[in-house]
């Protein structure tokens, strides 16, 4: 038996979605957000930042964990006042029409079943040592890839039967995850610390200044500390949101981002010096940590982390089923798929439908993909528009709307449009070549919407509504263009930068006065 959640303009009750059921504590939901976290981007994030950046990678977990801290208590703010299943979804809709609401369906869409594969991917590349064959010449081959289909079908078996059994062992996994990378970190250490690294490979940002920057989406580093969302996106089902959810999201940012610096830090000072001759960009390890603990003779080591590398990214994919089904519960919910989608087994309360729809679209991102670093860069740029739109539905919420919102964040209105322009500085970010993919095809779903809503909506008002996203995405993919992140240069550096904050001020403005307009109509 299934119940369907209430349509779009129907408002649920207050931490309530149709049958899912609200058995999330404090502890349950910190468990959710590291356990989120802390998944492949430790394995990854440290070698790709520092073959992106060198040491000055450092500056990019700051940097991106400042940021990601701002977007966090913008969704705080929703989440802990309109706790909705799928929030991040479902909010633009409400606060600015159906046309945000089908853009930031397609974004999630794709950025949960880039994310479930990305997972899939880093373990059976770890798995590589026990299981020879399934990872060659940089890329996974067709067994690897039908490795990591058989691992994400048995991840959304074990979320299958309830959000009680989920939060129970993913709050079992979180501890032991913590424990390898501490392990990690202090073997390492006492094992090989070459505090000359920091100048050699061509000095400590040996790349340009520019290099941190980009490094916090294309190497890895939002997708690592993305997982932050996962206790929002499931804050229907929590006891208390308004008290629990702030708690349990900023505590669980805050360890994550000071471990990643550690880690960090650690990579540099371990890696053995004369192998970098040909500079940050010269190492080429397919499985990080645990090749750089065989090279220092630390054999114990390696496989311990071989070994969590499939259980840490394992216990993260575990969260990203279950956060995911809810996201695509509520795509549905705003009819930009399907109603069978937003069904809930009234025997589990779980969205079974939209948990099978995402396990589907994770085989397409997979099969043809060649690897982890291939799948994450258009994963991050897709994530990050979406914190940008539920920005401008936090700043129309608190003109048109203040019951919506918790009142927990003081200085909303500042708050807000600081986390949609530093949400757009890190989408620009991304560089080019990242976004000259991913955004072109949310443009596409304009095209989808006015097809899927022609006869049912005035599909000409719902665009004027909706003109403010559009010229969003097409000066962000104009700048980046014609930037300096991978683009050809024309607007040089800074400029291209302050250009970006400038024109994101005014899209705010401009998505808010919209926003404002659409709910008072």
């Amino acid at each position: 038996m299934t119940a369907t959640a209430p349509g779009p303009g129907t408002r649920p009750r207050t931490g309530q979605d149709g049958s899912l059921r609200r058995e999330l504590g404090f502890r349950s939901l910190t468990g959710v957000a590291f356990g989120g976290i802390i998944g492949s981007g430790w394995l990854f994030g440290s070698f790709y930042g520092a073959q992106a950046a060198g040491p000055a990678a450092v500056i990019s977990w700051v940097i991106g964990g400042a940021a990601l801290t701002l977007i966090a208590l913008v969704l705080i703010e929703l989440g802990a006042g309109s706790p909705e299943a799928g929030g991040m979804v479902r909010w633009p809709l409400l606060a600015n029409g159906p046309l945000a609401g089908t853009l930031i369906g397609w974004s999630m869409l794709l950025a949960v079943a880039s994310t479930m594969a990305a997972q899939a991917s880093a373990i059976v590349q770890y798995a590589n040592r026990y299981l020879p064959g399934v990872y060659e010449d940089d890329a996974l081959t067709v067994r690897g890839r039908l490795a990591g289909a058989a691992l994400l079908l048995s991840l959304v078996v074990l979320n299958w039967f309830g959000v009680r059994l989920f939060a129970r062992l993913n709050l079992l996994v979180t501890v032991v995850k913590l424990a390898v990378p501490l392990l990690t970190v202090v073997a390492l250490l006492l094992s090989s610390f070459h505090p000359g690294n920091v100048s050699a490979g061509g000095g400590f940002a040996p790349y340009g200044w520019s290099a941190p920057l980009t490094a916090i989406a294309s190497a890895g580093i939002v997708y690592a500390i993305d997982g932050f969302a996962s206790p929002i996106e499931l804050s229907a089902e929590a006891k208390n949101p308004r008290r629990d959810i702030p708690r349990a999201v900023l505590t669980a940012i805050g360890l994550s981002v000071l471990l990643h610096v550690v880690l960090q830090l650690t990579f540099v000072f371990a890696v053995p010096t004369e192998s970098l001759g040909s500079g940050w960009r010269g190492l080429t390890f397919a499985s990080p940590f645990g090749e750089l603990a065989l090279l220092l003779n630390l054999g114990w080591l390696a496989t311990v982390i071989y070994a969590d590398a499939v259980f840490s990214p394992g216990g993260s994919t575990y969260v990203t089923v279950a956060a995911g089904s809810r996201e695509t519960y509520a795509v549905a919910r705003n009819e930009a798929l399907p109603r069978r989608f937003s069904a809930v087994s009234e025997r589990s309360g779980v969205p079974r439908n939209a948990m099978a729809l995402n396990y589907v679209l994770s085989l397409v991102v997979l099969l043809p993909s060649s690897g982890w670093r291939d799948i994450i860069t258009v994963v991050g740029a897709l994530a990050l528009l979406g914190y940008s739109l539920c920005s401008v539905a936090a700043g129309t919420f608190r003109v048109a709307a203040p019951e919506r919102l918790a009142g927990w964040v003081r200085g909303l209105g500042w708050i807000a449009p600081a986390g949609f322009v530093v949400a757009s500085e890190l989408v620009y970010w991304s560089a080019w070549e990242n976004l000259r993919m991913a955004l072109p095809e949310l443009l596409a779903a304009v095209l989808v919407f006015a097809v899927l809503r022609r006869g049912r909506l005035d599909v000409k008002a719902e665009l004027r509504t909706g003109a403010w996203l559009l010229g969003y995405l097409v000066w962000l993919l104009l700048l980046s263009a014609l930037g300096t992140f991978g683009g050809s240069g024309a607007i040089p550096a800074p400029w291209d930068t302050v250009l970006v904050a400038l024109c994101a001020l005014g899209t705010y403005r401009w998505g808010v006065s919209s926003g404002v307009a659409y709910l008072r109509r």
